[in-house]
């Protein structure tokens, strides 16, 4: 995006978290108060796979995730570094700490709702030394599968009621070349 397209952004609605913007013909939606998202594909040393389930209100259904969640979104912290903001998401959600986190690269989550970007971590070398389970805003429930279970696990969760979120199969992938 350059100058002259931020000039004509329009502000339509804004709230605590997102922000309507509208430019020339186009309507989309931003972060506020944050600078990106992170998202981390944990592995631990005898192959299980970490993934974190929680109730998701815009679809009205628990959705097998990923840990994920805000860089930049911490008032006093907002030029945190992206590796610090998915090792600290790593911590709340899952209770995991990682000695090795390998930056994977950076992506669009929608690219024709949002201009939110995703930077995908691999965190190994994990030890558990928390509960996990979220904030206080949180209820997230951790599960470890081993991955050579995970499509039969998957396909269980969705009998169950679960969604899947798309960055399963973006963060399967990767474990699959790091794991062969």
């Amino acid at each position: 995006m350059n100058d002259k397209d931020q000039e004509s952004d329009q502000i339509i609605a804004e709230t605590r978290f997102l922000r309507l913007i509208k430019r020339g013909r186009w309507e989309f939606i931003q972060r506020a108060n944050a600078t990106g998202v992170v998202c981390l594909f944990p592995l631990t040393s005898d192959h299980q796979v970490i993934f974190v389930e929680q109730f998701r209100p815009p679809v009205d259904a628990p959705v097998i995730e990923f840990p994920a969640g805000l860089a930049g979104d911490i008032e006093g912290q907002e030029s945190e570094a992206f590796q610090t903001a998915a090792l600290r998401e790593l911590m709340e959600e899952t209770g995991y700490e990682s000695q090795t986190v390998i930056p994977l690269g950076l992506t669009v989550s929608s690219a024709g709702l949002t201009d939110e970007t995703v930077h995908f971590f691999l965190a190994l070398d994990l030890t558990k030394v928390a509960v996990g389970g979220g904030d206080d805003l949180e209820n997230i429930t951790v599960h470890t599968v081993p991955f050579v279970d995970i499509e039969e696990w998957l396909n269980v969760a969705e009998k169950r009621g679960c969604l899947i979120d798309a960055r399963i199969y973006a963060g399967l992938y990767y474990l699959s070349k790091y794991i062969t």
